[in-house]
């Protein structure tokens, strides 16, 4: 529920409505550490899933700490006044700051099956009520009570329309009704919460309530198990509507809602009581009457007192249980290793011609005898060689340049807007200096992915990539590609961030028979660049004969025991 503006302006109101975030590459969290355990996580309050438990970037990258199991938090009566100026749907990583280091405690499972298509849409659950009726109150207890790893709050808030000028000097004498279907961009919210539902990233709008404008930094919001969307008239279209799979009307007595309202706008907002009681009448009231209330038919579930009934809450809570029980995705590694024996290789991988350096660079770093400062003398090597033979397969396009003598050299240029390199951690950055000694500027990315035991499945657990990739040639790094799990996660992680298949390129020092088919498989448009393909992956999804763990071997430590393909040269 929109009101007037306070007395500082912080955002700029000529913005549109379509307008994106400038497009500006950014460097990964060197600060970034891995949490063993959710059992050695942080404590119920250190995790910040009362506000938003997505995990996306701020206003200059995308950022995503992903929750792997969300500590249970039970139904509490404490009621969190809404403190805010911005609109509400950003995102928090689940992450324990210290001193010195980020702490990230989660990770998401695959939402996606082994062919790469998404095997299931979110869980969107529709919160609709009266301006201070208590909706955000709801959501974040829902949330809480969930314990689920992937939740977002997406607040109708984010979605009012950019005032111009005649607008903005009515809503300054509180004359516009922000409680009117006109107020808000409907057309937006439908395209973002779709794409929202099918797991996809979105760019969500901040709405500036001291000058009723949209700030210039969109927030990046990522794909989950449950949607939380809330708001006054998020029952007032029909396109809406069929995108929510429960629909819950929080019904608070009038009183109490304009009590709430007259403590927060005198409070948080600095402004008269005439001026709020005026809207009230003028505005809020009449807009609930005609345009909130009735939607109450639409209401699979009405919560009456709001965050306080806790019956109804708990309710809530078990149906949606139930509905992700039976959407549940399961991943079977084994089905990876049989699925393509015996087929030849794909066309989409080209594998470096095996020349006597090569292969002599192979011997070293294949032996387990060779010393660490030899390992990584001719891994570089090698991953040098292996980008420009990468580079080779981008499109140039025909120039004429003019040399210092005045002739005319016939030469070729890259055909695209630029390329950006993306690593997976941890083994997969040992590749960008290569790939910065050959590309001057360019852009990088860090994924990291690591295996959950119980299941068997990959987790995304943090992602960090530069702005607007749409037209970007991606290269994906990797040490090696044994199974090619986290290769699947991270391409699919590009896709979502809307990187065409065809313009992103897999490339490894190593990979293995499985794990080529099994992405050439998910993404046949996906070009796969290595140095050698070995044919067999044993039971503990090693390549053999391999290169060993590539990654302890480089940094000279010990491999943990739960880390993917990109961490310990094995992909599981």
């Amino acid at each position: 529920m929109e009101t007037a503006s306070c007395s500082s302006s912080s955002s700029d109101s000529t913005v549109k409505p379509a307008e994106q975030p400038p497009d500006e590459g950014v460097e990964a969290d060197k600060s970034m550490l891995r949490s063993d355990s959710a059992q050695s996580g942080p404590s119920n309050n250190a995790l910040p899933f009362g506000n938003l438990t997505n995990h996306s970037g701020s206003g200059d990258d995308s950022l995503d700490g992903l929750p792997n199991c969300a500590p249970r938090c039970p139904l509490t009566p404490s009621l969190s006044p809404r403190k805010r100026t911005t609109s509400q749907s950003k995102s928090e990583p689940p992450l324990l700051r210290t001193n010195k280091r980020t702490i990230y405690t989660a990770g998401r499972p695959p939402w996606y099956n082994v062919t790469g298509t998404t095997f299931k849409e979110a869980f969107v659950i529709g919160l609709c009520g009266g301006s201070a009726s208590g909706k955000t109150t709801v959501a974040n207890k829902i949330i809480e009570a969930l314990d689920v790893p992937w939740v977002v709050l997406l607040s109708m808030d984010s979605f009012y329309k950019v005032l111009n000028k005649e607008e903005q000097e009515l809503a300054a004498k509180n004359e516009y009704n922000f409680d009117h279907p006109d107020a808000f961009d409907f057309e937006l919210l439908v395209t973002v919460l779709r794409k929202l539902k099918k797991g996809k990233s979105i760019k969500v709008p901040v709405y500036d309530f001291t000058s009723h404008g949209r700030r210039k930094e969109w927030k990046t919001v990522y794909g989950a198990n449950v949607v939380i969307f809330e708001g006054i008239l998020a029952f007032a279209n029909k396109e809406l509507l069929k995108l929510l799979d429960m629909k819950v009307f929080v019904d608070t007595d009038s009183d109490i809602r304009l009590i709430r309202r007259l403590k927060r706008d005198i409070s948080l907002r600095g402004r008269d009581i005439s001026g709020i009681i005026k809207q009230y009448n003028k505005f809020v009231k009449p807009a609930f009457e005609q345009y909130i209330e009735p939607t109450v038919q639409s209401a699979d579930i009405v919560v009456p007192r709001g965050g306080e009934n806790f019956v109804a809450l708990d309710l809530i809570v078990q149906h949606v249980h139930s509905q992700l029980e039976k959407r549940k995705l399961r991943w079977d590694i084994s089905a990876l290793a049989s699925a393509h024996q015996g087929q030849p290789l794909p066309t989409t991988l080209s594998v470096m011609e095996s020349t006597p350096q090569v292969r002599g660079m192979h011997t070293i770093i294949r032996n387990k005898e060779t010393n660490r400062d030899e390992f990584i003398f001719y891994s570089k090597r090698l991953m040098r060689l292996l980008i420009e033979h990468a580079l080779s397969f981008l499109p140039l396009k025909p120039v004429s340049v003019e040399t210092p003598q005045g002739g005319t050299y016939e030469g070729k240029r890259l055909s695209g807007k630029r390329i950006t390199g993306v690593s997976i951690l941890r083994a997969g950055e040992t590749m960008e200096q290569a790939l910065m000694a050959v590309c001057k500027d360019i852009r990088l990315g860090k994924i990291l992915i690591q295996t959950n035991h119980d299941t068997g499945e990959p987790e995304l657990h943090y992602l960090r990539l530069p702005k607007d990739l749409t037209e970007d040639y991606v290269i994906l790094m990797d040490s090696t590609v044994s199974t090619g799990a986290a290769a699947l996660m991270a391409v699919r992680v590009l896709l979502d961030h809307d990187v065409a298949e065809d313009k992103i390129f897999l490339i490894s020092l190593l990979m293995a028979e499985m794990g080529v088919h099994s992405v050439a498989y998910a993404f046949p448009k996906v070009r796969i660049i290595t140095t050698a393909v070995d044919k067999e992956v044993n039971d503990q999804f090693h390549i053999i004969p391999g290169i060993g763990n590539f990654g302890d071997r480089y940094f000279g430590t010990d491999a943990p025991s739960d880390w993917c393909e990109s961490d310990d040269g094995m992909d599981i």
